[in-house]
């Protein structure tokens, strides 16, 4: 099992060093919305990690579907579940994933999306694919192997992104596996941003992370960070957004 761990680190490391994530958010006037994350894999970046075996990849892989649908045909095994871990699934019923993996036309993207009532009903997206895994094959709940948790809120005026650590152990061991990464292919140079592009309904007032650039209409940021810092420190994405 440890041994197990250390390659999901890893693999999450050569992952997260030639990717390019972004977190899309658009908040109505009523409070609902929709959010979109976009992974893509960076083709140059990951040409250069993998090395030989870039060229000997066979995958082709194109799905689409909602989450609520591994409810539905795996219900024997979703009511198994104890009753709060049913209501966690419940978070992801309208989550809708498109999954691309083709070595042939060099594209790997994954696309998470949701319209959402209140801004704090969306759901730690990068779970999804983990939850939808654990109701298809009856596993316990593997995403909560996760080191962080993502939550957001909005009371109308003060927009909150909040990363918590759940799991310090595990962080630890994220950071020590990224610094060895980084020892060795720091010298590369390497596509990995993660990009907030936040949309609100009226002027932003305030911004908690000074790097956050304000869009000429005054009611939208963008703001972008190192994937793999974000990995060595989560909660360096927390944000607050005040409007006026």
């Amino acid at each position: 099992m440890k041994k197990m761990k250390y390659l999901l680190i890893v693999l999450l490391l050569i992952l997260a060093s030639s990717c390019q994530i972004t977190e899309t958010i658009t908040i109505n006037s009523d409070g609902s919305g929709d959010i979109e994350i976009v992974q893509q894999r960076e083709e140059n970046s990951y040409m250069q990690l993998a090395g030989e075996e870039y060229s000997k990849e066979n995958v082709f892989q194109d799905t689409t579907y909602v989450f609520k649908e591994y409810i539905e045909k795996y219900r024997e095994n979703f009511i198994k579940y104890l009753p709060e871990e049913q209501k966690l699934f419940q978070k992801y019923a309208d989550v809708k994933v498109h999954v691309k993996r083709s070595s042939y036309e060099k594209e790997f993207r994954n696309i998470f999306s949701l319209h959402f009532n209140k801004v704090s009903e969306i759901p730690d997206l990068f779970k999804t694919e983990d939850y939808a895994s654990d109701i298809q094959h009856n596993y316990a709940l593997t995403a909560e192997n996760h080191y962080f948790r993502i939550e957001y809120d909005f009371d109308g005026t003060i927009f909150k992104r909040s990363v918590s650590i759940i799991n310090k152990d595990e962080l630890e061991k994220a950071k020590e596996q990224s610094e060895n990464f980084e020892k060795k292919y720091g010298s590369s140079k390497l596509v990995q941003s993660y990009l907030l592009k936040y949309h609100f309904p009226k002027k932003i007032k305030s911004i908690s992370n000074s790097k956050a650039i304000i869009n000429s209409d005054e009611k939208s940021l963008t703001l972008e960070f190192k994937l793999s810092d974000c990995l060595r420190n989560p909660e360096m994405t927390n944000l607050k957004v005040v409007l006026e």
